[in-house]
């Protein structure tokens, strides 16, 4: 509304208005009260409070108050004005307190955190504070930075050449398929369905890695392509210059069954089915890993090399499928919940209720928690990914991350602290 000009009449008709007739209108079962009785005031006060303006209820007792003749003036007109005003201003200040609450409770978070961090590192060495400054001062020029990412593949490729890996990864929502990809078709299937596929064909063509599957949601939907609905597709066969290429060797998209099978759902409504995706998952992994065993493993089972979460509902599903199997476990958030809240907070189109009603918005953060928790590694694709939007998370601390790298270095104590590696990946 442009305005609230209907809290005169509003006001004027429940005063004047017997229970009995407004209970004939069928109001909402939110405003029921005491085994199903209606009570218009109770409804009246807690409408009007919610959206109320000071303004307007001023104008509302100023035409009441104005009144010269004593016998039409509505004295209970003009008192639920003075309640109601009351009232705004109680909630008004309890929102107030709220707020600040939130914000002391999230600055002695921080301080916390703060505390941490001078207290390990006081206990480094002169020599290990000093290796710590040198690695963030070379990896400030690009030029470091990309020689330090040369020599890592160039370590991987001499360690890793003569291995048999397999690598999962997971990417639940949107329709994936390696050919004629539907991008843009809805905000479920863009840029991370290319990104997971590419990935996928990458990874299978690197020396030493012998399969990669990737997993992600079958659907049988008649509203969808048939090919959504194949349990398996080939990406890649695998390295051309491997010379013990068997029959599962490649890159493959595992398509699991999890939640309706004749229906294709967005992201925000797959939380309730993780649990079914794993099992599945979990089966598929236990079954390639006797196979790959017998062709490559000398009889004994290839366990996944880890396992590799895309955005927050993959990385639910990683985590615990990574603590299953002692696995270790990778995460890309591509977008993260707490930034996306704060952004959506800010535009003040929709409440912190209504946010989480639409997006699921708590089921996510919890879920990007839960990963954080569990993964080893965390692929970004910028630095202020990192300090921005990781930053924001109970699970990630930049300043902290860095103490906890340079004690494990040199294989100081961490007193049981851990923290993901954050790596930007351009």
């Amino acid at each position: 509304m442009a305005g609230n000009e209907w809290i005169n009449g509003y006001l004027e008709a429940i005063l004047s208005t017997g229970a009995s007739t407004i209970e004939e209108q069928k109001p909402p079962q939110a405003a029921l009260r005491d085994g199903g009785h209606f009570n218009p005031t109770k409804y009246f006060v807690e409408e009007v409070v919610a959206s109320v303006d000071e303004s307007d209820l001023y104008r509302t007792w100023v035409k009441v108050v104005a009144t010269r003749n004593t016998r039409e003036r509505s004295s209970r007109l003009e008192n639920m004005c003075w309640r109601i005003w009351h009232l705004a201003r109680k909630k008004k200040q309890l929102e107030k307190e709220e707020v600040q609450r939130v914000a002391n409770r999230r600055w002695e978070r921080e301080q916390v955190r703060r505390d941490a961090t001078e207290d390990m590192s006081e206990e480094l060495s002169e020599g290990e504070k000093i290796d710590n400054v040198v690695e963030i001062v070379q990896c400030d020029t690009p030029r470091k930075r990309f020689q330090r990412q040369i020599s890592n593949l160039e370590v991987w490729s001499d360690d890793k050449n003569e291995k048999k890996l397999y690598i999962v990864l997971i990417s639940l929502h949107g329709l994936v398929r390696g050919e004629n990809m539907e991008l843009g078709r809805d905000s479920d299937t863009g840029g991370q369905i290319k990104y997971v596929v590419e990935l996928a064909r990458a990874l299978a063509k690197m020396p030493g890695v012998y399969r990669v599957d990737l997993f992600t949601r079958q659907v049988s939907s008649p509203e969808v392509d048939w090919s959504y609905g194949e349990p398996t597709e080939m990406l890649t066969a695998g390295a051309d210059d491997d010379e013990g290429i068997g029959e599962s060797s490649g890159a493959y998209i595992i398509r699991i069954p999890f939640g309706p099978r004749d229906k294709y759902l967005p992201k925000e409504l797959l939380w309730p089915y993780i649990q079914e995706f794993v099992d599945g998952a979990l089966t598929h992994i236990l079954n390639m890993s006797k196979a790959l065993g017998e062709q490559v493993g000398g009889g004994q089972p290839v366990w996944p090399y880890v396992i590799h979460g895309h955005y927050a509902d993959a990385g639910d599903s990683a985590a615990i499928l990574s603590g299953a199997l002692n696995v270790p476990m990778v995460l890309t958030g591509h977008s993260l919940g707490r930034n996306k809240l704060e952004q959506l907070l800010k535009q003040g189109r929709q409440s912190k209720e209504d946010i989480n009603s639409t997006y699921k918005m708590m089921r996510r953060i919890e879920a990007e928690e839960l990963s954080l928790d569990a993964a080893e590694l965390v692929i970004t694709s910028t630095k202020q990914e990192i300090e921005e939007q990781w930053g924001l998370y109970d699970g990630f601390d930049v300043k902290l991350e860095k103490v906890l790298r340079a004690r494990a270095r040199r294989g100081v104590n961490c007193h049981g602290r851990f923290m993901p590696r954050m790596a930007v990946m351009c």
